[in-house]
């Protein structure tokens, strides 16, 4: 009966004629949408064979219709499916998006060979190993990366969110797809705050959740002493940065004082007061303070337990200090005490540790290691 149909099917395959075309076609529909008992083993290993001497031989139309009733049937043709799978992207397409017939191995071939169209394609699959997400970062382009940052069926591991929020930063395109992603930890969304807009910024502080963190405050106030004396003695910044540290030591710094320091536009006080009641360096509070959007401050200000009038005042001195017209304007105050009320006391700890983690603080841990092994 098989060897009927296949003799059938070839003589079918060397007509050039519509109607022939169409007849193998419906021929073959007809073999796969049959019963699973239909075809014995070997019968199933002779059809597989003969339809991969077949493939090469039909024209375009009829392979792409194959790979369609293949992906629709789940025909058991593994063989088959590999070779349409690195045909032409328009005929591979089906098959590369759903096939469950397609291991690891097969996708990675057909990665590391094929186009980024290909890649593209098995970037939109439900479920990505490790191994073939390693190969997609390997070896696609930018809008393969983005594909598959919005395919949000797949689990991406921690090593590829690492690796994608570090080329966020040079990629804006990925920015919102990888703020949308329910796997994403919130230690990396508050990586990626320093570099994406503002309404990104507000989503952010807003729905990532940032776990506790342990942190040396004491080893970050040593290496943060070893920059401080490494630095030219007469600058402004070291001398406020001496009269902080001995307040806060003495349980003298408060916010009341940061307060009066604004007011005085005594910006190097200030600054260095936030930076050490938050226990970040100096850089960051600066980066901090310079942000005119203010979602920056609203962290840190709940992250050292200011209250919503106390935020209130300092934003506003802020505003004057910095010349910001824009930050006077009632909408404005009302989006950034919104944004202020949302923040969690946690969140916002988290995030601040994360920042001490980052920039200075790096530098001043290396910093205090040279100082210790000389």
């Amino acid at each position: 009966m098989v060897s009927n149909e296949l003799q059938n099917l070839l003589l079918l395959a060397r007509s050039k004629s519509s109607d022939a075309r169409s007849r193998l076609l419906e021929n073959i529909s007809d073999l796969f949408l049959s019963d699973a008992g239909r075809l014995s083993e070997h019968e199933r290993a002779l059809m597989s064979d003969i339809l991969s001497k077949l493939i090469s031989q039909v024209e375009k139309d009829i392979r792409k219709e194959l790979a369609n009733i293949l992906q629709q049937t789940g025909g058991d043709f593994p063989d088959v499916v590999k070779l349409l799978a690195n045909d032409d992207v328009d005929i591979a397409r089906p098959l590369l998006e759903k096939s469950n017939l397609l291991k690891d191995p097969d996708l990675i071939e057909i990665i590391r060979m094929r186009t980024d169209e290909h890649r593209m394609s098995v970037a939109m699959r439900d479920e990505l190993s490790e191994q073939v997400t390693d190969a997609l970062i390997e070896y696609g382009n930018d809008d393969v990366l983005e594909t598959l940052l919005n395919n949000h069926d797949t689990t991406l591991s921690k090593r590829t969110m690492e690796y994608m929020v570090a080329e966020s930063r040079r990629v804006d395109r990925f920015q919102e797809p990888l703020l949308m992603r329910a796997d994403l930890p919130g230690d990396l969304a508050y990586k990626m705050y320093w570099w994406v807009s503002a309404a990104l910024r507000k989503r952010i502080v807003t729905e990532f959740e940032v776990e506790p963190v342990q942190f040396e405050r004491m080893v970050r106030r040593a290496a943060n002493s070893v920059i401080t004396e490494q630095t030219n003695e007469q600058s402004s910044y070291v001398r406020a940065q001496k009269l902080v540290r001995r307040m806060y030591e003495n349980g003298e710094l408060s916010i009341q004082f940061l307060i009066s320091t604004l007011r005085q536009q005594r910006v190097a006080v200030f600054v260095a007061g936030t930076a050490e009641l938050a226990g970040i360096s100096f850089r960051t509070a600066w980066r901090i303070f310079s942000d005119n959007g203010g979602e920056s401050f609203a962290v840190l200000a709940k992250a050292i337990g200011m209250d919503r009038s106390q935020f209130t005042s300092i934003f506003l001195l802020l505003g004057q200090v910095r010349g910001a017209k824009d930050t006077k304007s009632p909408g404005f105050i009302k989006s950034i005490l919104e944004l202020f009320d949302a923040i969690t006391e946690q969140n916002a700890r988290g995030a601040v540790q994360i920042w001490q983690r980052e920039g200075a603080y790096q530098e001043a841990i290396e910093e205090l290691d040279n100082a210790v092994g000389q």
